[in-house]
């Protein structure tokens, strides 16, 4: 544990340097990768393709750095005249803009490479292919359609489908990558029998799959946040603090988390929608699919449709999913078991299912080969089933297993090159000047706002709520210490005080997760729901900034005022219910 962290800050160390460097250097140019994936997104529907783009001006930016001299770069950046500057620059030749370029392109692959041999990364890559190879191998067993016919005799209409499936949602919190891949599949065939848009449904899978994780005591999140939360204490002297106790005391102000997973069940009871959302539902219930869902896997559902001389059986479905997750929560514990050492498992051995020993086990699991393993294994008991009821022979077997991995190349493409622009928007310093141009100083009470809203848009700007976590803790414990005493807090306001400032970082932290389109998150709930990534971040943003902006006037501001955070969260409600009245527009 020890060494992970210290290797994990030497890493960031350098990385910050650079990061700092090329900050310096382009200054809001560091923020064209992000905003080029982003809006080519919106505009051309073509994520890769996009990515790609953002990739591309990221490394061409970092080889630029590096082709001229520190202050030869700056005097081309901050010429009047850019274009006709660097061209004519006297030191350069037509060969030298071609070895730039090809040195560019020749970067994409290195960051691409480095993505994918990460090993975590990597485990990531193997568990959505085995995850998918679990899904086709039910599908094709017919267990998906049985569970589905099962639903409808409980699911009377859209209203109770929409919460059947955050309810189903709910109880896989212990992994948002696990939750997205798992829930899509099964609940799918349900909301297409009750007019459910793809858009709606992958919006409630996204919102019950990062806001679920980054609030459960127990999930493969609790390491990282716990983990961050003790060492930012320490850069403020406070060495023995109890950083799993904080994050308990942060769960009630994590406004965004909970009112994300309130609103789901609002918009579905009230059956109202606005926006894009609006017409997608509305669609849905007249009977027009939307384009969003024709042309994702179509032909291999075809090759995936369950014979029609055998027998749809639940069990074809709930062995496999309860292999998956059982597995899964034991691989989670060994995984983490092996991983400690000295006091921490001194503390464990005396009772190994004490809530301490689940909590320090979950923090410490290596998650992506604890699912790798957990699929891996779901896999082989569904094939077994498969062969012993018959249903597929095992040339069947492996043929529709590595069919559910071709149904994930997409996903594994998205994720590879949203994964090298991230690593490349923090070479180039983006968050860096994101906090700098954020963070200037600012009146106590507006801090945890402030903090909640930097750290919204920086996980939204890098797709990523563990790199945001792991740049603005340091940041903000340290700040909001400083902040406290300036403001003359005693000990127990200061305490309290840094808190909500904590629960800021985390919450905005999810924000991006759930709504970037770089987002790994967010790319794996809309291709389990078999929807455009495109009409999915389209059709959620409008929902994930109004649950954002009451965060912040009825969450965080309120609580800065001295407001009790349950009547807070009560308040929050409230003003969601009301938003749906007036600007939401009754469904069906």
């Amino acid at each position: 544990m020890r060494f992970f962290f210290l290797l994990l800050f030497s890493i960031f160390a350098y990385a910050s340097d650079e990061g700092a460097k090329n900050m310096e250097l382009y200054g809001v140019l560091t923020l064209l990768p992000p905003l080029f994936a982003i809006f080519l997104a919106f505009i051309t529907r073509e994520v890769i393709l996009s990515l790609f783009i953002g990739v591309f001006t990221g490394t061409l930016l970092l080889a630029f750095a590096n082709f001229f001299d520190y202050e030869t770069v700056k005097n081309i950046v901050d010429n009047k005249e850019q274009v006709a500057y660097v061209f004519s620059y006297k030191d350069t030749g037509f060969m030298d803009w071609v070895n730039l370029f090809l040195s560019s392109f020749s970067n994409i692959v290195k960051h691409v490479l480095d993505s994918m041999t990460d090993s975590g990364n990597a485990g990531v890559i193997l568990q959505v292919f085995c995850i998918g190879g679990v899904v086709a191998l039910i599908t094709k067993m017919g267990g998906v359609n049985a569970i589905a016919l099962a639903l409808t005799r409980f699911v009377k209409g859209p209203v109770s489908a929409q919460v059947s499936t955050w309810m189903i949602g709910l109880c896989i919190f212990f992994d948002d990558y696990a939750n997205s891949l798992t829930v899509g599949p099964i609940m799918r065939p349900i909301a297409d029998k009750f007019r459910i848009s793809r858009e709606k449904l992958s919006f409630i899978l996204d919102s019950t799959a990062a806001p679920v994780a980054g609030i459960a005591i127990i999930s493969t999140w609790i390491g990282v946040e716990v983990g961050l939360i003790r060492t930012a204490y320490a850069l403020i002297g406070i060495n023995d603090v109890n950083a799993f106790g904080i994050f308990l005391e942060t769960i009630p102000y994590r406004f965004y988390n909970i009112f994300m997973l309130i609103f789901v069940v609002l918009t579905a009871i009230q059956q109202r929608e606005f926006g894009s959302m609006y017409i997608a539902e509305k669609n849905a219930r007249a009977g027009i699919v939307s384009e969003a869902a024709l042309d994702v896997g179509a032909e291999l559902e075809r090759e995936l449709k369950p014979r029609e001389d055998i027998a749809h059986k639940i069990s074809d479905a709930l062995i496999p999913i309860l292999t998956l997750i059982i597995s899964a929560l034991l691989c989670f514990y060994f995984s983490g078991l092996s991983a400690l050492e000295g006091e921490e498992l001194a503390k464990v051995e005396e009772n190994y299912f004490s809530l301490y020993a689940l909590r320090t086990t979950f923090g410490e699991a290596n998650s992506s080969l604890a699912l790798f393993q957990a699929a891996l294994f779901a896999s082989v008991v569904a094939i077994i089933l498969g062969l012993i009821r018959k249903k597929i022979n095992h040339k069947e077997a492996i043929e529709t297993w590595l069919h559910g991995w071709k149904s994930m190349i997409f996903t594994i493409a998205m994720l590879l090159f949203a994964w090298s622009l991230t690593a490349i928007v923090k070479q180039l310093g983006t968050p860096d000047y994101i906090v700098k141009l954020l963070a200037d100083s600012t009146p106590h009470i507006l801090l945890p706002s402030f903090i909640f809203l930097i750290g919204s848009a920086m996980s939204f700007a890098i797709g990523t709520s563990y790199g945001t976590m792991g740049i603005l803790m340091p940041l903000a414990i340290p700040l909001a210490h400083a902040v406290g005493i300036h403001s003359g807090f005693d000990a127990t306001e200061l305490h309290h005080y840094i808190v909500v400032n904590i629960s800021c970082v985390l919450t905005g932290a999810i924000f991006g997760n759930h709504c970037s389109p770089i987002a790994d998150c967010v790319i794996l709930s809309a291709m389990s729901a078999k929807c455009e990534l495109s009409a999915h971040v389209k059709t959620q943003m409008p929902y994930a900034l109004l649950v954002c902006a009451i965060s912040v006037l009825f969450g965080y501001i309120p609580v800065s005022l001295g407001l009790n955070v349950y009547l807070t969260i009560i308040l929050g409600i409230v003003m969601m219910s009301l938003a749906l009245r007036i600007i939401g527009k009754k469904v069906g």
